[in-house]
């Protein structure tokens, strides 16, 4: 992969890497909440370059290499009562933030725009993909076909997530010094991921290399900010034209199933996959079977 750090407004710098032959048709990765790029495995990303795909992933804005948006002057956000209120369809939008999901989807545009590239295939996972789906909607013609991975759209009255799946979203490590945000970043992984298929040593390397590369908390909590205060993007949902294909695991319990299957019925003529055995991680066990659904999908 070759990096850079790539300018796609007067304020957001994105670092942004690039894999495979230019020539082949590009693959766009967006990624999760607090999650940088190489939170997408390389041996995934080795598996999409050889299955055809010209390969890019980037740091959302506010995490890894990519800019930081500090804002102090900003009301407290009451995390529970603002989930409550996407329960129940009661919208949080005009509450006070930094930014929505929706200034995250222009940034992919931006990107596009800068890396001169005219359509994409486009590949969400949690957070990413949400902004997928809102950028599927707001730029249709930038996008060629949608994947999402264990996903949601908040809509009213979907399935909250397991107790222990969404303490995730509030512990915080107990000191920020490295081998304690190691430790949190297992203990997160070992919540979350597949039962039986966690590589520890894989995850200690990965928890490192994101704090050695750039450990900023508060991009995290701002992040969650913009999902909270976004609220249903299921408008979004239903405009999306492009062909789109939904994968999630049976065993996820901080995105349920059922996420994934809403959005498939308010996406237009979209497929669902149910990957048995699966939570929110994408294990190298599971990988061949996702590749191939990818390729199936949008290289046939």
């Amino acid at each position: 992969m070759q990096q850079a750090i790539i300018p796609i407004s007067k304020e957001i710098n994105l670092c942004v890497e690039v894999g495979g032959n230019p020539n082949n048709p590009p693959l766009l990765l967006i990624m999760g909440l607090g999650s940088q790029l190489i939170f997408w495995p390389e041996s995934l990303i080795k598996r999409l370059i050889e299955a055809g795909f010209y390969v890019i992933r980037f740091d959302n804005r506010d995490i890894g290499l990519s800019s930081k948006i500090k804002r102090d002057d900003l009301p407290h956000i009451n995390f529970l009562g603002a989930m409550l209120k996407i329960q129940f369809g009661i919208d949080n939008s005009q509450t006070q933030v930094p930014y929505h999901l929706t200034d995250m989807a222009d940034d992919v545009a931006n990107l596009m725009q800068a890396l001169n590239l005219r359509q994409a295939h486009i590949l969400g996972a949690s957070m990413g993909g949400m902004i997928a789906q809102i950028f599927a909607a707001k730029y249709p013609h930038l996008v060629h076909r949608l994947a999402l991975i264990f996903s949601t759209n908040n809509r009213p009255l979907l399935e909250p997530p397991h107790p222990k799946q969404l303490y995730t979203l509030f512990k915080r490590p107990a000191s920020y010094q490295e081998e304690d945000v190691v430790n949190h970043g297992k203990w997160f992984i070992k919540t979350v991921g597949t039962p039986g298929h966690i590589n520890e040593d894989l995850v200690a390397n990965l928890s490192r290399l994101r704090y050695q590369r750039c450990f900023y908390p508060a991009g995290t909590i701002q992040q969650l900010t913009a999902i909270l205060m976004t609220g249903s993007i299921q408008h979004y949902s239903k405009a999306i034209s492009a062909p789109t294909l939904i994968m999630h695991g049976s065993k996820d319990g901080l995105l349920p199933p059922s996420h994934g299957k809403a959005v498939a019925r308010d996406i237009p003529n979209a497929t669902f996959i149910l990957i048995k055995g699966m939570a929110h991680d994408l294990p190298e066990y599971f990988q061949p079977f996702i590749v191939q659904q990818l390729k199936q999908h949008m290289l046939s």
